[in-house]
């Protein structure tokens, strides 16, 4: 799908280049979002966390709701929602320019992600006319809260496995739901239920818009937790609940499509959300690192605090450039379907579902970012970074659920391989031939050519072969394991991690590049030097990685050969890494924050 720019299908990147004029960049948001930005900022230092101990505690129910109904007053439940339906009719970057900004209001960023996004969009995207004149401008206010009901005790992962069944009634005019739901967010005070279940014996899930005065609703108590202790989360059990035939969302058994397709949204608004709390959990390292003296001076002077302080600052800023390179394919994309004739809301369906490869590939390496920057957090607080005074142990407990959340991570690796090939099988990636042409090139004399001394050659020569050890490694794993490559786990995380450490590290190339042409090189030298770090680590990562696949499937002098090929495709110029995080680190303790 292209628009005016040239982007990229969903997967390409593995096979074709992406120029930096192609791709949107966070320093490219207008003055409308950046005041939408500032707007949600200001609600979650103002509102949000002068409240999170009582938000913890639950000593209060009605908290949260009262929160979401001052987060609906000034309009932040319906950014993306159409005007039409009491929301502003934002496209989806600015959907997850303000999804960034919350992810930093720990469990009160579960509450307003499950109802804008699992609980208001299933009836944005598939709800008839009828049912989103009825049911959008409420939750756009908050006036009603919203829930989605998927998970059950035997169904996680496998959700199209789930046992809650809806039986019409004999007039046809209900249904009848029964059935156990777990892990609901927003249970506790929903008013509106998005419901999954199968209509009597039918093979794949359908689902209903249930409200909660219909009755035949049940709660257990909320569920003590690790962390976002301050989310209601609660099992909702169905008992002859009554719905309307009329309350049905889209088509009968098309419930497993909405439950993927809306996951897909959930996946890399989360990576966003990930990115807003690593921002914050950085903000304050580096003030305590400037505050807390040790031997006589600043810990921030101590190189070792530095290298973590420039290592979450470089893993931060990577996340961030692949997600926001990737929502605005989705939105591009969402614009061509629309100026082609297709309707808003099946453009917005059919735009991320392209992306669903990269969607995957965020949630897994957002929440992994945050869960690394929550972690060195910790550790430079110190003893203090374990009380419960400090900030750094919510936001590690609060972290951990992320790798969870929207599918494990573990299910979203093999999701994005699997992906991938069965595009490859359906003609619509053309991954075959390059991956033989790759292996085709293990044979041939390397064409050392004429030196390129520009200033993004290495980074442009190392994602090429990047790329070239991804193809190499799947290519044979596919040819060598054929049917038995989808039992064989461990192989296919390694190539998702393959996959997702280049897409990053090329996002982050491309952000750079940007920069540069918009500012000139002086002024992003910082950004320059978390480029070089990343692909430098990068390198040696994919190494391991894709060592670690050859060797799981091939042997004698075909595994030599691969290996050779993927340790020649994995080399990247040496670098003082060192002096580099230095310069990163000194650029956010002079300016005593996340500054990138």
């Amino acid at each position: 799908m292209t628009d005016k720019k040239t982007a990229l299908k969903g997967g390409e990147f593995i096979i074709k280049e992406t120029k930096y004029q192609d791709i949107f960049i966070p320093e490219e948001f207008d003055e409308e979002q950046r005041m939408i930005a500032q707007t949600c900022e200001d609600f979650v230092k103002n509102e949000v966390w002068p409240n999170l101990d009582k938000m913890d505690s639950m000593t209060d129910p009605e908290l949260v709701p009262s929160l979401l109904d001052k987060a609906g007053a000034l309009g932040l439940l319906g950014i993306s929602l159409e005007e039409q339906y009491g929301g502003f009719g934002k496209n989806f970057v600015t959907n997850m320019l303000t999804t960034e900004k919350f992810g930093a209001a720990h469990s009160f960023a579960v509450a307003i992600s499950a109802h804008t996004g699992i609980g208001t969009l299933p009836i944005a995207l598939y709800g008839n006319e009828e049912q989103k004149k009825k049911y959008l401008p409420k939750l756009a206010t908050g006036e009603w809260k919203a829930a989605y009901c998927l998970t059950e005790p035997s169904a996680g992962s496998d959700a199209n496995s789930g046992k809650t069944k809806a039986i019409p009634t004999a007039d046809g005019k209900h249904y009848l739901i029964n059935g156990q739901k777990m892990w609901i967010t927003n249970g506790g005070f929903a008013d509106i239920y998005i419901v999954f279940a199968k209509i009597e014996d039918d093979e794949n899930l359908s689902a209903f818009i249930v409200e909660k005065s219909f009755g035949g609703i049940r709660l257990n108590a909320e569920e003590k937790k690790m962390g976002i202790k301050g989310s209601s989360t609660r099992q909702v059990f169905f008992e002859d609940c009554k719905v309307p035939a009329e309350n049905l969302l889209s088509t009968r058994q098309n419930g497993f499509k909405i439950a993927v397709n809306i996951l897909n949204i959930g996946r890399i608004k989360l990576a966003g959300a990930a990115v807003g709390g690593s921002k914050a959990v950085v903000s304050h390292a580096v003030n305590y690192a400037n505050e807390r003296q040790q031997f006589g001076r600043s810990i921030s002077k101590y190189g070792a605090i530095r290298y973590k302080l420039a290592q979450q600052a470089i893993e931060i800023f990577s996340c961030e450039s692949a997600t926001y390179r990737a929502a605005q394919n989705i939105e591009d994309c969402i614009h061509a379907y629309i100026e082609g004739g297709m309707d808003k809301a099946q453009a917005e369906l059919k735009g991320v579902e392209q992306y669903a490869i990269e969607c995957a590939m965020l949630k897994v390496h957002g929440s992994e970012t945050l869960d690394y920057v929550v972690d060195e957090g910790v550790q430079i607080y110190g003893g203090m970074g374990y009380s419960a005074e400090m900030p750094m142990d919510r936001a590690y407990r609060d972290a951990r659920i992320n790798r969870i959340f929207e599918g494990t991570n573990e299910i979203n690796r093999m999701l994005t391989v699997d992906m991938i090939l069965k595009r490859a099988m359906k003609g619509e990636l053309d991954l075959m031939g390059p991956a033989m042409k790759v292996a085709g090139e293990l044979m041939e004399i390397p064409d050392f050519g004429e030196e390129d001394t520009s200033l993004f050659a290495a980074e442009k020569k190392a994602i090429a072969n990047f790329k070239r050890s991804i193809l190499l490694v799947a290519g044979a794993a596919v040819q060598k394991l054929m049917q038995s490559l989808a039992k064989e786990q461990e192989v296919l995380m390694n190539i998702a991690d393959m996959a997702i450490k280049t897409y990053v590290a090329e996002s982050t190339m491309l952000r750079v590049e940007k920069l540069v042409s918009m500012k000139g090189e002086a002024a992003c030298a910082e950004q320059i030097d978390m480029m070089r770090v990343l692909f430098y680590d990068s390198a040696d990562h994919l190494f391991i990685i894709g060592k670690n696949a050859i060797n799981s499937f091939a042997e004698g002098d075909e595994q030599r050969m691969m290996t050779i090929g993927v340790k020649r495709w994995t080399k990247y110029e040496a670098i003082n890494t060192k002096e580099a995080r230095q310069r990163i680190a000194t650029k956010m303790i002079e300016a005593n924050k996340y500054c990138y």
